[in-house]
C-alpha cells in the first residue's frame, strides 16, 4: 500500500498542484462582477483614497475595458455602473466620464497582451514606503507571490494623465506583476482580475510587514530558490480565483450588498 509519507516534495507538490486545479472552489461571477466585487473588496482592506484610483478589465479581442465611472467611490461600484471605455477612454457603454489617469492603463495593455486586468491604489503603507523612495521587500512566505515581481519606480512624473507617464509607467513596469510607485501608490498588472486582486492585496500587507519589521530593525533576505518556488505555488491560477471569492463571501457578509 502505497503512502504520501514516502513520496519527495516535489512528487507532493505535483499531486497537490493537480487537487487544487479540480478542487479548490471558485465563484461564478461575469468579468463585469469581478470588477465591481474587486472594488468592494479593496475598498475593504483599506486601498480606497476618495477618487483616487482605477480598475480595469480588458477586452483582449476589442481592446476596451471596462473601469468605475469619475466621481465614485471604490464603495459605490456595481455592474450598474461601471463604464466600458476604449483605449482613449472614449465611454462605450454606460453614463459618466472614466478617470484620466486610466489612460497609463491603455499604454499597460498596449505593452502587455498578457494582462488581463490592472489595478492602480493609493493604499496607506504602500503610499508611506513610497513617501520614503523604499522599493518594496519580499521576506515572508506570504509574500511570496511578489518576489522579484515588483518594479520600482524612483522618480515621480507627476499627476499620470498623459501619454508621457503612460509610457513612464508602462516602461518601468516591465514584465512583473506590480510596481511601487514613488511619491505616488501602487500598480498592479494581473493576468486574470482575480490574480490582480491578491497581488494588490498581498502588495499593500507586504509593505506593512515591512515599516512593522524595519521599525524593530534589519529585514533579513529570504532565499532566492525557496522564494521562487513559493512564487509560482501562490500564483496559481485556481488558488488566486478560490482566494479571490474568500474575499468576495467575505466582503459580501460584511457589507451586505450584491453586484
Amino acid at each position: 500500500m502505497s503512502t504520501t509519507l514516502t513520496m519527495d516534495k516535489q512528487s507532493i507538490m505535483a499531486k497537490s498542484r493537480e487537487e487544487i486545479a479540480q478542487k479548490l472552489p471558485e465563484g461564478k461571477w461575469s468579468e463585469k462582477q469581478k470588477v465591481a466585487l474587486t472594488c468592494r473588496i479593496l475598498f475593504a482592506q483599506g486601498h480606497d483614497s476618495g477618487l483616487a484610483g482605477q480598475i480595469t478589465a480588458c477586452d483582449k479581442h476589442s481592446g476596451e475595458y471596462f473601469t468605475q465611472p469619475f466621481g465614485y467611490g471604490f464603495d459605490e461600484i456595481t455592474t450598474d455602473n461601471l463604464l466600458k471605455v476604449n483605449k482613449d477612454l472614449e465611454v462605450v457603454e454606460g453614463d459618466g466620464m472614466p478617470n484620466p489617469a486610466n489612460r497609463f492603463h491603455s499604454w499597460i495593455y498596449k505593452a502587455r497582451p498578457d494582462v488581463g486586468c490592472i489595478i492602480h491604489t493609493h493604499p496607506p503603507h504602500v503610499s508611506a514606503l513610497s513617501m520614503l523612495e523604499r522599493p518594496l521587500k519580499i521576506s515572508h512566505m506570504d509574500t511570496c507571490m511578489l518576489y522579484d515581481d515588483v518594479a520600482f519606480l524612483a522618480k515621480w512624473p507627476g499627476v499620470p494623465v498623459g501619454n508621457e507617464e503612460g509610457e513612464i509607467i508602462s516602461g518601468i513596469l516591465g514584465g512583473k506583476r506590480a510596481a511601487l510607485l514613488c511619491h505616488h501608490g501602487l500598480v498592479v498588472a494581473g493576468r486574470t482580475i482575480e490574480e490582480a486582486c491578491m497581488l494588490a492585496i498581498q502588495c499593500e500587507r507586504a509593505a506593512k510587514l515591512q515599516l512593522l519589521a524595519e521599525a524593530a530593525g534589519e529585514i533579513k533576505e529570504i532565499n532566492p530558490e525557496l522564494a521562487k518556488e513559493a512564487h509560482d505555488w501562490i500564483l496559481q491560477d485556481k488558488r488566486s480565483k478560490a482566494g479571490f471569492a474568500y474575499y468576495a463571501r467575505r466582503t459580501q457578509k460584511e457589507y451586505d450588498f450584491t453586484v
